[in-house]
């Protein structure tokens, strides 16, 4: 990582910063390592639990994005009410329709159908589209206190987590939380001192957790160790955008990449498919989707994890 001071740091990203800040490198980051007796069933199963009425498009970006990130088999969990339109846009996702209630919604009910769903998963995302009625805060919490698989915590969840704190200390799994700044005020973060001071803070207070602050420079941080991340661009301002991040970081995550280095090597990834579309599409016309065209080209640029000598 390259070490800037603060100063170097406000002039790059626009923000204060109370302490030197490392910055994520390229040479920083590794894929999961892919032997070549892979299969399906060996890189990895993602569960997305995603989408509501008038939502549909969130859940298909993200298990999009999920399988052009590597995953070896992406399940996308909706309610029944949208689940015609999200396996339509699906590239290959397993979709699997759940109980909805009657705003179209997660039932309650579904909360309990997870369960089986989970114990497959490798890593699990929860959120995008998902909305806030009962289903969906059911579902949010059923999830958060039985998973034992990585969670991204994503959206639409983590409005619900903001307003069931306690679920943070009951989580037993792996969690990676990705709040824009609205999302994380929700969830107990503060800016009133800046990005890197408020980020420090909430990761210094829920130690085992990933943060992800999106912004202009995310902050990927957990304990003492905190990065900004140099890709992306305004071109990227648009609702969507994030879907395909939480689906990038679980695909990563159902590989086997630990939490910390999934959560940086998905946020750089991400900003520089953004940057490569941007150059076809320019900085008013890029759209989520044009993320997931563009990142075999990102996920190009990154070496393998080195494998150990077992490796085929």
């Amino acid at each position: 990582m390259k070490r800037i001071s603060p100063a170097e740091y406000e002039q790059l990203f626009f923000d204060r910063a109370d302490a030197p800040v490392c910055v994520t490198e390229r040479s920083d980051l590794a894929l999961p390592v892919r032997p070549a007796r892979s299969h399906k069933y060996s890189c990895g199963r993602a569960l997305i639990l995603a989408g509501a009425e008038g939502y549909s498009g969130a859940p298909a970006l993200a298990a999009n994005a999920c399988e052009r990130s590597g995953a070896g088999l992406t399940q996308v969990a909706v309610p029944r009410s949208i689940y015609p339109i999200v396996a339509m846009k699906c590239d290959g996702a397993v979709v699997t329709p759940l109980e909805a209630d009657d705003q179209g919604g997660f039932a309650a009910e579904a909360a309990d159908a997870v369960l089986p769903l989970l114990e497959k998963a490798d890593a699990c995302l929860i959120g995008p589209g998902l909305g806030q009625g009962k289903g969906a805060q059911a579902l949010v919490t059923h999830v958060l206190r039985h998973a034992s698989c990585p969670l991204v915590v994503d959206a639409d969840a983590l409005t619900i987590l903001g307003r069931h704190l306690w679920l943070l200390e009951q989580c037993k799994a792996p969690l990676i939380l990705t709040p824009h700044e609205g999302e994380f005020r929700r969830i107990g973060g503060a800016l009133s001192d800046g990005r890197t001071a408020g980020a420090r803070a909430f990761a210094a207070a829920h130690r085992d957790a990933v943060l992800v602050l999106k912004g202009y420079g995310t902050l990927v941080c957990r304990g003492d160790a905190l990065y900004a991340n140099p890709t992306g661009s305004a071109a990227m301002a648009k609702g969507g955008t994030g879907d395909v991040l939480a689906g990038m970081i679980c695909a990563l995550l159902a590989q086997g990449l630990e939490p910390l280095a999934a959560a940086q090597t998905g946020v750089y990834l991400h900003g520089l498919a953004g940057n490569l579309a941007a150059e076809t599409t320019g900085l008013y016309s890029l759209s989520p989707s044009d993320l997931v065209r563009f990142l075999p080209s990102a996920f190009r640029t990154l070496p393998q994890a080195a494998a150990d000598s077992s490796s085929d």
